[in-house]
């Protein structure tokens, strides 16, 4: 028994209730408690979420991806027609940064100051397909190496003159492809149809589709790496006077050669202004990962039928051909 007070104080005795004899450890009708109803201080610090373990499991996810980015490879978009025919605008890529070493380029989203500095340095092939980021701004180039450190280069009607022999360049059937109407760019005036720069009508195919058909040229360099360009009119930027590539400087053009700003424009009309400095080269293109036709949209389900065929995994190194003009090099 034990004593509780009345409303007047007077103490009184009140029966604590009394569980039956057959109630369980558990039965809480009665008031007998298990030990899961009272929490220890260690399942109740389980309980509590690790805030710093989170941010820092966070931390070393993102860093982790920052440095395979920088280091190994990343990702990259093709959004103009300056490397038509080999690359299309909507192609998405695999860049390697270890290549041709690192460099203030290597870095994802260009976190580091511009400098002249390398770190196991190597030097481009003929025909490599590299990553450039300009002198006068700070978004990625994409562009083919045409000539070395030492070279002497020049340009006569659209045929590049290397050490003072012509490259090997021979014409090819014109070249069609899908006129991908969807297909948008970035003009410097607006988004326009990306192909309204050619100024070609497009043709009807037989299966109903439309095609461009665009003058086609085949050129083989010094160690065999051979590729397909455009040329499409005469233009300015076909005639160049000779100049001799400063050591630790590659000549980089577009494969699309009307329409690409690349070493034989002035940075002043958004060009690469000449030969490019090795530790403005950010990585290789490798391979092609997918490819959008533009009537992609944010919303997934229309990703499939935007899908390009024939365009996964397709090399972007390029393909060495015995060469019969090997003495193009000084």
């Amino acid at each position: 028994m034990t004593e509780q007070q009345h409303d007047a104080g007077t103490p009184y005795s009140v029966s604590p209730v009394q569980a039956p004899d057959g109630a369980k450890k558990g039965d809480t009708e009665y008031g007998v408690p298990t030990s899961a109803d009272v929490p220890t201080a260690v399942e109740a610090a389980k309980d509590r979420v690790d805030w710093k373990g989170e941010v820092r499991g966070l931390a070393l996810m993102l860093l982790g991806v920052l440095a395979f980015h920088s280091l190994v490879a990343k990702p990259f978009y093709i959004p103009s027609i300056s490397m038509m025919p080999n690359l299309l605008v909507g192609d998405r890529l695999v860049v390697s940064k270890y290549p041709y070493g690192w460099n203030w380029s290597s870095a994802s989203f260009h976190l580091l100051p511009r400098g002249k500095w390398r770190l196991m340095g190597g030097t481009p092939e003929y025909g490599d397909i590299v990553i450039v980021v300009p002198r006068n701004r700070k978004e990625d180039l994409i562009k083919r190496v045409i000539g070395l450190p030492g070279d002497r280069i020049a340009l006569v009607r659209g045929q590049v003159i290397l050490n003072g022999k012509p490259i090997t360049r021979m014409m090819e059937p014109p070249l069609r492809i899908a006129a991908d109407k969807d297909l948008r760019c970035d003009s410097g005036y607006g988004s326009e149809y990306c192909y309204a720069t050619f100024g070609r009508p497009t043709i009807k195919l037989p299966d109903g589709s439309e095609a461009i058909e665009l003058p086609t040229w085949r050129e083989t360099l010094p160690n065999g790496a051979t590729f397909l360009t455009f040329d499409t009119d005469d233009e300015p930027n076909d005639d160049m006077a000779e100049i001799t590539i400063p050591a630790g400087h590659v000549f980089l053009m577009g494969d699309n050669r009307d329409h690409s700003a690349d070493s034989r424009v002035p940075a002043s009309e958004n060009g690469l202004g000449g030969p490019v400095p090795l530790s403005d080269i950010g990585g290789r293109a490798e391979f092609i990962t997918f490819s959008f036709n533009g009537k992609e949209s944010l919303n997934p389900l229309t990703w499939w039928g935007a899908l390009r065929s024939g365009r996964a995994w397709s090399s972007l190194r390029p393909a060495i051909v015995p060469h019969e003009n090997p003495g193009n090099r000084p």
